[in-house]
C-alpha cells in the first residue's frame, strides 16, 4: 500500500480547516496510509528585508528537509511548478505505484513559499494554479486532490 506523506508549514488553528482534511484522511484510507507532518512556520516580520526572507525560508527548509526520507519521492507545491489537472495527478502516483515507489511526499511552505533547498530536493514541482492559495487551504485542497486521484485510477464515481 502507498504511503503519503503531507509535509505542511504552519497549524491548522480552525476547525474547519481540521475537519476537512480529517475527513479527506479517513476517505483516504481504503487507498493509501496518509500521514500528516505539521511544522511551525518562522513569524515573518512586516516589511521584512530580503536578507530576513532568505534567513526565515532557510530555517523552514531545515525543518521540511529533516522530515524528508532518503528514498521519499517528493512532490513539492510552488506557483511556479507545472501546473497539472487532476487526471494528471492520478496518472503520476499511478506510475509511481507501478514502477514500485511506496513513499511519496508532498511538500506546502509557508507564507514564503519554499526554500531552494526543498525545491532542489523535490523530484518535481507542481501547482494547482497561478494564484496564492493560504496554506491551511492549500493543505485541503491537496487533501482533496489526492482523494480524487485514487478515485480516478480505481474508475469511481466521483470525478466529474
Amino acid at each position: 500500500m502507498m504511503k503519503i506523506k503531507i509535509i505542511a508549514v504552519g497549524k491548522l488553528k480552525e476547525k474547519y480547516w481540521k475537519q476537512a482534511i480529517d475527513e479527506y484522511v479517513k476517505r483516504l484510507g481504503a487507498y493509501c496510509t496518509i500521514d500528516i507532518v505539521e511544522l511551525s512556520d518562522e513569524k515573518t516580520p512586516d516589511k521584512a528585508s530580503a536578507k530576513e526572507d532568505e534567513h526565515i525560508l532557510a530555517t523552514e527548509g531545515e525543518r521540511i528537509l529533516g522530515k524528508i526520507g532518503h528514498d521519499d519521492y517528493v512532490i513539492a507545491l510552488a506557483i511556479e511548478g507545472t501546473l497539472i489537472t487532476s487526471e494528471a495527478l492520478a496518472s503520476q502516483l499511478e506510475k509511481l505505484s507501478v514502477h514500485g515507489t511506496s513513499k511519496i511526499t508532498f511538500v506546502i511552505g509557508g507564507s514564503l513559499g519554499l526554500s531552494p533547498q526543498v525545491k532542489q530536493r523535490a523530484n518535481e514541482l507542481i501547482s494547482f494554479g497561478r494564484i496564492t492559495l493560504p496554506h491551511q487551504l492549500a493543505r485541503v485542497v491537496l487533501s482533496e486532490q489526492i482523494y480524487r486521484a485514487y478515485r480516478i485510477m480505481n474508475h469511481q464515481a466521483y470525478h466529474k
